[in-house]
């Protein structure tokens, strides 16, 4: 179903709001995992996921690093989400009443001056929509939950206040994923290419490896390494380059680096999200979002 788009979690999480806002008319899909996302683009039941992979204050998300490699999908796309946690709570209650917040452990950690400032117990949750739902049913005035907008009007719960995350720039990227490669053509502006490599077992190898991208001018905006099967001399990176694999410069770059590694995959090339721009030099999403959907 190419106008559906899949994610990980319940509906009203941050995911479902990134699909919304990235690909408004959409059908959005929730899924219980990330691999159930995958699994709904690989088997039709969605064109996309959209597969949260770093967040500038909770860092990267393992899952996604382990589980994109080698799911057949590839990244089509880039998206960038401010996350802006609202308490919410049923109506009736007001700040004054309220004893207890729920949501994600993630997210609590994110909400820590609301937290101290209303005197709240933190309630640790599956996930931060997953929080709205238990709040919504089990009512009463002394319970909240840590969540979206969109949570509070899909679960029917009032917004007490707006914007309660300690930091402003709290901002999750996510990769859009196809079941086939949507490659812009060669030339075109702000392309970003992601893939992943293994270096070969040789001294200074990941040095050699990565230094024609500086050579020949080629900006690395990403490089996170991550153990494989639980072996510590078994590495695998995953990098966002700027530019085009058919570019001159791109190209002899990653032939550089196919040299000195065991394997390369790309994942994809896509076109950079404004984003980027609007914040180059400044604060960049940095890292990843644990398993469990914000």
């Amino acid at each position: 179903m190419t106008d559906v788009i899949a994610f990980q979690g319940l509906p009203g999480a941050y995911s479902d709001l990134a699909c919304r806002a990235a690909y408004p008319g959409w059908t959005t899909l929730p899924c219980a995992s990330f691999e159930a996302a995958m699994d709904a683009v690989r088997g039709g039941q969605a064109g996309l996921a959209m597969l949260p992979c770093e967040n500038s204050l909770a860092g990267r998300v393992p899952d996604i690093h382990r589980l994109l490699p080698d799911s057949g999908l590839s990244v089509v796309g880039e998206h960038f989400e401010r996350v802006e946690h609202c308490l919410l709570a049923p109506r009736g209650a007001t700040l004054a009443s309220l004893r207890r917040a729920h949501s994600h452990p993630v997210a609590l950690g994110q909400v820590r001056n609301i937290l101290r400032e209303l005197s709240l117990v933190p309630v640790i949750e599956a996930d931060t929509a997953g929080a709205a739902e238990i709040i919504a049913a089990r009512g009463g005035v002394e319970d909240a939950a840590i969540a979206s907008a969109l949570a509070a009007e899909i679960y029917g719960l009032e917004i007490l206040q707006r914007n309660v995350e300690d930091a402003a720039h709290n901002t999750t990227r996510f990769y859009v994923c196809a079941p086939a490669p949507a490659m812009p053509a060669p030339g075109t502006p702000d392309c970003v290419t992601s893939f992943v490599f293994r270096v070969r077992n040789i001294p200074a190898a990941l040095y050699k490896a990565l230094g024609g991208f500086a050579t020949n001018g080629v900006n690395m905006s990403k490089l996170e390494s991550y153990m494989l099967d639980g072996e510590f001399t078994a590495t695998q990176f995953l990098a966002d380059v700027d530019g085009h694999p058919e570019e001159p410069a791109v190209a002899r770059a990653l032939e550089e680096l196919a040299f000195f590694s065991r394997e390369l995959r790309v994942l994809g090339t896509y076109p950079a999200h404004p984003y980027r721009r609007a914040h180059q030099g400044g604060q960049q999403a940095g890292a990843g979002v644990p398993q469990l959907s914000l």
